[in-house]
């Protein structure tokens, strides 16, 4: 598990970081700074959704995820968690943004593409950590520039990233057979278009509720075997 221990201490180390720049950072630039991650979070989901090839396979994914994600209404209760969480550590982070909004945008950048899935399965299956650690330097940077803006909600997703890479870790000889190459690249494409409604939030263009989707990511597994 050492792994996505890394991974996570990395993640909320450059949180730690960002939360001290932000905190010198005027309100005008923060706002610029947030339309400039608005642009780059869609162009990681962009690049990240072409790399399925299955049309339909997508589109089923969507749809059955939506589906769970609304009638489990996973937005609302990870914003009831966030509520107990703002009270805590004050309702809203400097800026306007709540946690729930860093959280999300956090959880779904680190989590989602293939670094996290690969690299977990050669962790637990090999032993070999160098995909993660490379992905950990990658995050820490990330996480530097995202929590500058969007504040302390980025560093609670280290949580679900050590939860996310761990379980695979420690379940990767069952799922390795399941997680072949092309499984992987359609759940990335499936993730990868739900970073863009992400990114269309961070804009102010929608307001999706994001974590509705999230379901949708996991079912390339159950699908593929069908196509």
């Amino acid at each position: 598990m050492i792994s996505p221990l890394v991974n996570a201490v990395a993640i909320i180390a450059g949180s730690l970081i960002g939360i001290l720049l932000k905190k010198g950072m005027p309100e005008q630039i923060s706002n610029h700074v947030m339309k400039a991650l608005g642009l780059c979070t869609l162009y990681i989901g962009v690049t990240g959704a072409l790399q399925g090839e299955n049309t339909l396979l997508l589109i089923l994914s969507m749809v059955f995820g939506s589906v769970i994600g609304a009638w489990i209404d996973l937005d609302l209760r990870l914003n009831q968690l966030a509520a107990l969480l703002e009270a805590r550590f004050k309702k809203k982070n400097e800026g306007g943004t709540s946690i729930a909004e860093g959280f999300i945008t956090g959880s779904l950048l680190f989590c989602v593409g293939a670094m996290a899935v690969v690299g977990s399965l050669q962790s637990g299956l090999t032993g070999d950590h160098e995909m993660i650690f490379a992905k950990s330097i990658l995050d820490f940077i990330a996480s530097i520039i995202f929590a500058s803006t969007l504040g302390i909600g980025v560093a609670f997703s280290a949580i679900l990233v050590f939860l996310y890479q761990g379980s695979i870790v420690l379940l990767a000889n069952g799922l390795a057979p399941l997680l072949t190459d092309g499984v992987v690249a359609e759940m990335t494409s499936v993730g990868s278009l739900v970073i863009i409604a992400l990114s269309l939030n961070l804009l102010g263009i929608t307001k999706f509720k994001v974590m509705n989707f999230v379901p949708a990511i996991f079912f390339p597994i159950l699908l593929w075997f069908f196509f």
